[in-house]
């Protein structure tokens, strides 16, 4: 697939999912960013700002399976990947899969689970794939994760670990929508739910190649560089305990290039690193203030990183 074609398959998501989603072309930009990438997103924000409703108008825009879990303290790993049962009419075991077997899951509170179910997480996420019962069963392509999470009430939560919270390639945060904003909602949603008439608009064959050709980007050296110089800054910065692993570094450059697809150009430039960088980077590292102003503090440390870091000229930028 061309990278135009791409282009064009994200505005035609873009736009469906913005029938629903009123004032967020950002974070449906980054939505479609994890989605090219075959990464995932984790949504955090106080209760009511749309997380639900932006990963359900997303799941609808696409041919996929989409299945929905509501995360709660005595949800068990085999309630997401499934069990072996005896069947009495075969007389014989069979699997029953889970709803870990879909394109797109909704993980509705996932820090509402326990640590044990967390991380039956981490197999699916970062190889799709799931073991149950001493047997490797492999997960449909696409397969997106999008977990929800309210910072605010800690109450009967379990926070996410390091290792679970490095599977998902952004964390993003919804926001409160504008006055205006805010008015354009009411009238949306005053006499139907416009996701209830939500169509897809992308099969899954045109997705998952979509998927094997946003890596045509090319990106230069002193981009790589640059991106590099970032994450090495994180490890020792004065500010950060424990900085962004290479995989964090992986996970930028990934989502760089995805960025500068939906910008339009068959090039990475420090635009799109500049913009991917906390989104990607500020919630695989670990700030020396206190956890509850772990992300206030990332950001600031990202903010202050990438303005000592020098940014490459743009001579080297498209060259072959």
């Amino acid at each position: 697939m061309e990278l135009k074609e791409i282009r064009m398959m994200a505005d035609r998501i873009r736009d469906n999912v913005g029938k629903v989603i009123v004032g967020k072309d950002n974070v449906i930009d980054m939505m479609l960013i994890a989605l090219m990438t075959s990464g995932h997103i984790l949504l955090e924000d106080v209760p009511g700002t749309g997380k639900t409703l932006l990963a359900k108008a997303l799941a609808k825009s696409l041919q996929c399976n989409f299945k929905r879990i509501q995360f709660t303290p005595d949800l068990l790993p085999s309630d997401l990947s499934g069990i072996q049962y005896f069947n009495q009419k075969t007389s014989d075991f069979e699997f029953r899969a889970g709803p870990l077997f879909t394109n797109v899951l909704l993980a509705d509170e996932i820090n509402r689970a326990t640590p044990r179910t967390q991380s039956s997480l981490l197999e699916c996420m970062e190889e799709c794939q799931v073991s149950v019962d001493g047997e490797t069963r492999q997960l449909s392509r696409p397969f997106l994760v999008i977990a929800t999470q309210n910072p605010i009430d800690q109450q009967g939560t379990f926070p996410l670990p390091e290792a679970q919270l490095d599977r998902f390639l952004l964390k993003i945060k919804m926001g409160y929508p504008s006055m205006e904003e805010g008015l354009h909602i009411l009238k949306r949603f005053k006499a139907v739910n416009p996701l209830d008439e939500l169509m897809n608009v992308v099969g899954i064959h045109e997705l998952v190649d979509a998927q094997a050709s946003y890596t045509n980007v090319f990106v230069s050296d002193d981009i790589l560089t640059y991106v590099l110089q970032l994450v090495e800054r994180t490890r020792n910065h004065e500010e950060v305990a424990i900085g962004v692993s290479p995989r964090g570094s992986q996970a930028l450059l990934r989502a760089v290039q995805a960025h500068a697809v939906l910008r339009g150009r068959d090039y990475a430039s420090p635009d799109d690193v500049k913009a991917m960088a906390l989104p990607v980077l500020g919630h695989r590292m670990i700030p020396s203030s206190s956890h509850r102003a772990r992300h206030q503090a990332a950001e600031r440390i990202i903010h202050t990183i990438l303005n000592e870091v020098p940014v490459p000229s743009e001579d080297s930028l498209i060259a072959r």
